[in-house]
């Protein structure tokens, strides 16, 4: 079924994929079950998403079967639902959007974030919301670069240096209108082209995102090194 038409006031749907087996993590348990601050990644990731009434409904593409999902007290949360993963993260989201295209309409917003950033601000969030409301594309969150960028050669010799001040690391949530977003992603993968990102289906298909400027906290656990800084890092945020 196709998406609605567009609706006067549009809604937002949020998609957290959490089907990688993090492979650079180096651990049987999958990374988003790894205890944290007293729960598990995806607990703290599900809940700050959550704790925004604006959001209609999550998606988490994964491995449904799982039994850690009963250890997430989150999944039960009325607005979650769990649907079948993809092998890329793209098949994942495209899953998500799959699965809310028969509630969403074309012009309302969909947000895509990593279950593996459990440390997102709900204020920055509803900073990127604020930023884009307007917008007809949609954007992500970023944060400036602050070490210096080098362009190497296979053999690891420099070969330059780049401005780091033309750079931003990409975050997530990354927010785009949810007919462009399906569109773009499904026309990638008919051309077996996989986005690391959002973003970058959005710019295969011709289109310009913004930037919002994102938290340097927002980081995304990738190695197991990452739980010790995510968990510093919580307790900061805790008190502010």
């Amino acid at each position: 079924m196709q998406t609605t038409e567009a609706r006067e006031t549009p809604k937002y749907w949020a998609i957290v994929p959490a089907a990688g087996v993090g492979q650079r993590f180096s651990a049987d348990i999958p990374k988003q079950f790894h205890q944290l601050n007293g729960a598990l990644v995806a607990q703290h990731t599900l809940s700050r998403l959550l704790s925004l009434s604006i959001i209609e409904a999550i998606v988490a593409p994964c491995e449904v079967g799982s039994s850690y999902w009963s250890k997430v007290p989150a999944a039960d949360d009325p607005r979650v639902s769990l649907v079948p993963g993809g092998k890329q993260r793209a098949d994942s989201v495209l899953n998500g959007l799959l699965a809310l295209q028969e509630r969403a309409a074309d012009d309302d917003w969909v947000l895509v974030h990593d279950m593996a950033r459990p440390c997102v601000m709900p204020s920055n969030i509803a900073k990127l919301v604020s930023e884009l409301g307007g917008h007809e594309v949609g954007g992500i969150l970023a944060a400036p670069i602050n070490d210096t960028l080098k362009i190497i050669a296979a053999d690891n010799s420099i070969q330059s240096t780049v401005n780091r001040a033309e750079y931003r690391a990409a975050q997530t949530p990354q927010m785009f209108r949810f007919g462009l977003l399906k569109s773009s992603i499904e026309a990638m993968l008919e051309q077996q082209k996989y986005p690391t990102d959002e973003a970058s289906a959005i710019e295969q298909a011709g289109l310009t995102a913004l930037v919002v400027d994102g938290r340097q906290d927002n980081i995304k656990i990738t190695r197991r090194e990452d739980l010790a800084i995510a968990e510093a890092i919580m307790r900061n945020q805790e008190s502010e």
